[in-house]
């Protein structure tokens, strides 16, 4: 399964286009803008088994820093504040890492 299997491409191409520069990535507003926020918790674990790039269970931080380039291979990475500000919002035990139930935190906000 890919991404496009559960998000319009279209919408994930507005939501890149959004964040080109660098220090303009919100969460919260791409995952608005990609369709994430509508999604299902369901469909959001498996956005995020797709992200989960060692499939550890967790987004750590220096795989969270190439987010972006999971949607397109293409995209540039996070800068250093916007990974921290991204960790910082969906890590809620503070261990550093997201897992899959951070991910659902943005479709609340």
């Amino acid at each position: 399964m890919s991404l496009t299997d559960i998000l319009s491409p279209s919408d994930i191409a507005a939501a890149l286009r959004d964040c080109q520069a660098p220090d303009s990535f919100s969460p919260k507003k791409f995952f608005q803008i990609s369709g994430m926020s509508k999604k299902s918790s369901s469909q959001l674990k498996e956005i995020f088994r797709i992200l989960d790039n060692d499939q550890s269970g967790f987004i750590e931080e220096d795989e969270l820093k190439y987010f972006l380039q999971r949607f397109e291979c293409g995209a540039r990475v996070l800068t250093t504040s916007e990974t921290k500000t991204f960790l910082a919002a969906a890590d809620h035990d503070g261990d550093g890492k997201i897992g899959a139930e951070g991910m659902d935190y943005f479709k609340y906000r």
